[in-house]
């Protein structure tokens, strides 16, 4: 379940204010969709395990979509890193990440 947070731009603002913002909820989104990826190749992948057991196939064959599959996971991990719902704090803290 993903929740499409507005990223707007007050009419106060300072423009680099609002772009760094707008690339912390970007962060934020990439994150929290690393664990939904994470969680959908355990899924399936467990499941593809269940059916090489219950089938008493002798090679293990699941080896090829958890190999395969994984180096996308990490890639994606790599990519994004975190798993917290994005709150106006988390915003708030990777825009003064940000700005370091």
């Amino acid at each position: 379940m993903t929740t499409d947070y507005k990223v707007y731009k007050p009419t106060n603002a300072d423009p680099a204010e609002a772009e760094l913002r707008q690339r912390a909820v970007k962060r934020l989104r990439a994150k929290a969709g690393f664990w939904t990826h994470l969680a959908i190749y355990l899924a399936v992948n467990g499941f593809l395990v269940l059916i090489w057991f219950f089938t008493g196939a002798g090679y293990f064959w699941p080896i090829f979509p958890i190999a395969g599959w994984g180096i996308g996971v990490a890639a994606n991990a790599w990519d994004a890193f975190g798993s917290e719902p994005v709150t106006e704090e988390r915003i708030q803290r990777e825009m003064d990440h940000l700005r370091r």
